[in-house]
């Protein structure tokens, strides 16, 4: 019999891949015909026998046995920064890149594979060589777990340089007077102790955005689109004022 942390690992393990698959507690309850409110007490692990659990994984493509394996081997002690060879051969390939950062953002290969319309064996070539850079576990079930923390922070050339080449010109390019543009800007002079601060604050509302995306994943019902996300601080290019150039 197994211990009750490896059925409550299971569980874990079951709804995270649920979400991801966009199984709702709503789309679940109609599936097998029972109220709402009994799809989430399953998913909260109450009322749910092996046999529900079983039901639930095969929604899926998962067993229970599977299910075991991946709770009785964890990943622990994700990657916080990629080696500079690591990098260079991810950024070689610009949609190898943005599989592995969907990925990390918690996007199953089959649904990116469908919004761009990437053929089985391609898909099928990109995982296998993210799984050789040891980036990615490969699963059951055409899952896959990242092998590096999603709050990783690209630090070396590589990775910013494709930024730069391939992401940094879409934001360039907006029209910042457009009625329908979303940003926000301000000028503000810090220390650099303050400047640090304001560093800290960017990297927390990064992570605040990767929540939001979890949340809106798990329970939006509407369409979901692609969006890119700029947050930047620099010191200011006073030279125009100093010059008296407002005058």
């Amino acid at each position: 019999m197994r211990s009750y942390s490896t059925s409550a690992a299971m569980l874990t393990i079951l709804r995270r891949v649920l979400r991801r698959e966009s199984w709702t507690a709503r789309r679940i309850a109609a599936e097998f015909s029972i109220g709402e409110a009994t799809a989430k007490r399953w998913l909260a692990g109450k009322g749910l026998s092996l046999e529900r659990l079983e039901r639930l994984a095969a929604l899926v493509g998962l067993t229970l046995a599977d299910l075991a394996r991946e709770a009785e081997h964890p990943v622990t002690g994700l990657a916080q920064e990629l080696t500079l060879a690591q990098e260079r051969e991810l950024s070689s390939d610009t949609f190898l890149s943005f599989l592995f950062m969907t990925i990390l953002g918690g996007n199953s290969p089959d649904e990116i594979a469908r919004d761009f319309a990437v053929p089985a064996t391609a898909m099928d070539q990109w995982l296998a060589k993210l799984e050789r850079l040891a980036l990615i576990d490969r699963l059951p079930g055409g899952r896959v777990r990242p092998l590096v923390d999603r709050t990783i922070v690209w630090r070396k050339t590589p990775m910013r340089a494709l930024f730069e080449e391939r992401m940094k010109p879409q934001f360039m390019g907006m029209d910042f007077a457009a009625p329908d543009a979303v940003y926000a800007s301000e000028l503000v002079k810090l220390s650099a102790r303050g400047a640090a601060e304001l560093a800290e604050l960017i990297e927390q509302h990064r992570r605040d955005v990767q929540a939001l995306a979890e949340r809106d994943r798990e329970d939006s019902l509407l369409q979901r689109g692609w969006y890119g996300m700029l947050c930047a601080m620099r010191p200011f290019d006073m030279s125009e004022l100093q010059a008296g150039g407002l005058g």
